[in-house]
């Protein structure tokens, strides 16, 4: 009785943590067709140093994310639309622009192609060695994804 008791206070635990941990994430992903390749990539002193050519087509988006490091782009077709957690745009980047962006989860934002020209982008991730090229973040209260 005592096992099967641990088993069940056990099991409840473990589907009470993956519901909290799945509720509370509420990432949101890329748009459908949004892509990424890395061009080159080099590590110097601790820091990784990564250029990669982003891809996003028409009407999506990159979802809302941050990153442990500074992100430097350059727009090689298309417009991007650029907003910050506070649902403002911060900015709107046609061809030829450049675009930084800042490192740590207060800079939560997002990236939107609304044009009908799919938007590339050639992106300079400076971040510490090893961490992911951004981290999702949870949908600040927009009306849009």
């Amino acid at each position: 009785m005592r096992t099967a008791f641990r088993t069940a206070v056990t099991s409840g635990a473990v589907a009470v943590t993956t519901v909290l941990a799945c509720s509370t994430a509420q990432a949101t992903p890329p748009g459908p067709g949004v892509t990424g390749r890395v061009i080159s990539q080099t590590t110097v002193g601790g820091t990784d140093y990564i250029l990669r050519e982003v891809s996003i087509p028409p009407g999506q988006a990159t979802g809302w994310h941050y990153h442990d490091g500074p992100l430097y782009a350059y727009v090689q077709r298309g417009t991007l639309s650029h907003f910050d957690s506070t649902c403002a745009s911060d900015g709107v980047y046609p061809k030829g622009s450049a675009v930084q962006e800042p490192a740590g989860p207060g800079n939560v934002h997002i990236g939107r192609n609304l044009g009908d020209t799919t938007v590339v982008l050639d992106v300079l991730y400076v971040l510490p060695h090893g961490a992911p090229f951004s981290r999702d973040a949870p949908n600040p209260g927009c009306s849009f994804e």
